[in-house]
């Protein structure tokens, strides 16, 4: 065991009992409230505000499955160390070649390492967005699922959330189900070639969902692939939220689009999930951008980091987005602000800043959005 895991110990423990000593039974459920702008919790009614972090790779860029079987610990020492920094949600990704053996053959041994992960969410006090389908290591990628076509890709997809849904239904630490991060429909007529959008520090974050339109319109494929995999969802689960986690190029303007039209495939969603990083000098941009992922459900600005932009710009993008968005979710990557910044690299100064900032305005969005 390393120096930090032991020097974490009484955290964890004090964490593990915070979160069950806040509720003294299991979490509530988490639904859209009445007015459609916001969520609550059930039985009890009080607002939920979906605040926390992306929890995509740990400090070293490795990702959750490369590490959760050797170093359980550091699993959840983090989640001890994201719950005492006040995190509502937890936003996981999981990769598809580590859930899938074969197109039509889940892996067991995942599928429990997630309930392991489900009852450490429980235990804690942490709402997990379950987020799915993750190519994120382009060598990871199966060979075998790069030569499915569009059908049978997508039906290895619904094998992939028919068994995630069916380990996480029982549990009320489930906040939503993402189908994919950052979809995207071909447009053009030329086909494409690969179903992985270019690479962004090593990872490829972007992914198709069809490598050609064949005359279809971009909204219609992208609603039928969202409705086939909620269709997969819901022979499990008829409980839990799914969402999918949107480029900010989804809106249909010109220009670069993803296909994914906001009004045209929420339907079938329960909230809008909008990945959103303003850039230096356009904050009326974002904010704009925001407005229109506003089609009658709730917004939760999925991701979101002062990458392009000062760290006061990125404050006023999360005050100004108040009377818009019902969550916002940033990043934690297995440092405190306090290890940041004792790491004595720019980078750990940068990230302990905006830490820092973003922990500072935890509190007001305690209440509903206004």
């Amino acid at each position: 065991m390393t120096f930090r895991r032991v020097c974490l110990l009484p955290t964890l423990f004090l964490a593990l009992c915070g979160g069950l000593l806040a509720h003294g039974q299991p979490l509530d459920w988490v639904r859209v409230a009445d007015d459609r702008r916001g969520f609550v919790l059930e039985p009890s009614g009080r607002p939920f505000v979906p605040w926390g972090f992306n929890y995509d790779h740990d400090r070293a860029g490795k990702l959750l499955e490369d590490y959760w079987d050797k170093d359980w610990a550091a699993v959840e020492a983090d989640f001890a160390e994201m719950k005492q920094l006040g995190a509502t949600v937890v936003r996981v990704h999981l990769q598809f070649s580590k859930f899938m053996t074969a197109p039509d053959k889940p892996n067991a041994a995942s599928l429990e390492k997630l309930a392991q992960l489900v009852k450490l969410a429980e235990r804690v006090g942490l709402y997990l967005d379950v987020t799915g389908l993750g190519c994120y290591h382009k060598r990871d990628v199966p060979e075998w699922y790069d030569k499915l076509g569009e059908h049978e890709r997508w039906e290895a997809q619904a094998v992939f959330w028919s068994a995630v849904a069916r380990t996480c239904a029982g549990s009320p630490a489930v906040f939503c189900y993402d189908l994919m991060n950052e979809p995207v429909v071909p447009g053009g007529a030329k086909k494409r070639t690969d179903w992985l959008g270019a690479p962004f520090a090593g990872k490829c974050f972007v992914q198709f969902i069809a490598l050609e339109t064949r005359g279809r319109r971009r909204e219609e494929i992208a609603r039928q692939w969202i409705d086939r995999l909620v269709s997969a969802i819901r022979r499990h689960d008829q409980r839990h939220l799914i969402t999918v986690g949107l480029v900010p190029w989804s809106l249909d303007r010109p220009g670069l689009s993803s296909g994914f039209v906001p009004a045209a495939i929420a339907e079938p969603l329960d909230f809008i999930a909008v990945h959103v990083y303003p850039e230096r000098g356009k904050l009326d941009e974002a904010i704009d951008t925001l407005h229109g992922f506003a089609v009658g459900k709730p917004v939760v600005v999925e991701e979101t980091f002062p990458l392009k932009c000062s760290m006061a710009e990125m404050s006023q993008f999360i005050d100004r987005s108040r009377p818009i968005a019902a969550g916002w979710i940033s990043f934690y990557w297995g440092q405190t602000p306090e290890e940041c910044r004792r790491s004595g690299t720019l980078q750990g100064a940068i990230i302990a800043d905006w830490l820092d900032r973003f922990l500072k305005k935890m509190n007001p969005p305690a209440q509903s959005p206004g």
